[in-house]
């Protein structure tokens, strides 16, 4: 997981917000450079610091938390606001072929069989768009609606939030045939706005909530459903079974190597989108 944080030279402060710093920095440098001693320097010091992020709209406490309150660039694309937001990148092996394995995915309703937090996906008749349900923090039911922005048959579906959706989200997933015909190498690039911003991804991280090893265990799930036709529960027990009998040999081979990606993808853009 990578917390996204804004570039030093990227104003993060609001116009409103500027425009109160200066009169308080204006304020404070006023009335430490007439009072005397150390009290004075300090508000005279403090009234400069209020004086530069209002001049320069850069506050380096929001960039040390990930908030923004000034507009983003202005991008139909740009689901989550520039420079913001957590970036997931991880990968798994199954060993089914490529085309399976990009079937079931693309079949966006399946994703809440092994997706832990997801609790139900459901595709809006004759369109490229669904509706997500989704379990937060404290289960807190969270809902959006998503919208495929790109994809290429066997190879790669892309995706976006709409406008509204309880946490915006953005990413891709890429199919490729792994190396020495084990099967399917797929990799998740995802980039989300969590609730509570950067220090809500830290509690959540603090308390075992960690956005990669949600995104890592889901993978691992799905590397047994579509592998053994049956998806583990938290109690570790598996649940139902899909599979034909020839399906049932393939159990035997030998597990697959659980392969991950650090790849990166631009923070001002969401994974995999075009322009």
């Amino acid at each position: 997981m990578e917390i996204i944080r804004h570039n030093y030279n990227t104003p993060n402060v609001g116009r409103v917000e500027r425009g109160a710093s200066i009169m308080a920095g204006s304020m404070l440098t006023y009335l430490g450079m007439k009072q005397k001693g150390w009290s004075g320097a300090g508000m005279a010091l403090l009234g400069t610091a209020f004086l530069r992020r209002g001049i320069t709209g850069f506050c380096y406490t929001y960039q040390a938390l990930g908030i923004r309150t000034a507009a983003p660039p202005r991008n139909r694309n740009a689901t989550i606001p520039y420079e913001l937001g957590i970036r997931v990148d991880e990968a798994i092996t199954i060993n089914r072929p490529r085309a399976e394995v990009y079937a079931f995915w693309r079949d966006l309703e399946n994703l809440a069989e092994f997706m832990e937090h997801v609790e139900s996906v459901r595709m809006l008749p004759g369109s490229l768009k669904s509706h997500w349900v989704a379990k937060g923090p404290g289960n807190r039911r969270m809902e959006w609606d998503a919208e495929i922005i790109n994809e290429k048959d066997g190879e790669l579906i892309a995706w976006r939030s709409l406008e509204g959706s309880d946490v915006p989200n953005a990413g891709s997933v890429h199919f490729a045939d792994a190396a020495g015909g084990r099967g399917t190498e797929v990799r998740v690039e995802l980039q989300y706005n969590p609730p509570g911003g950067a220090i809500g991804a830290y509690f959540a991280k603090l308390f075992g909530g960690e956005p990669s090893t949600q995104i890592r265990n889901d993978l691992k799930r799905l590397k047994t459903r579509l592998e053994a036709g049956v998806v583990p529960t938290t109690a570790g027990q598996s649940v139902g079974s899909t599979r034909s009998e020839p399906d049932v040999e393939r159990r035997r081979r030998p597990e697959p190597v659980l392969t991950a990606s650090e790849e990166s993808f631009p923070a001002s853009d969401a994974p995999a989108y075009t322009h």
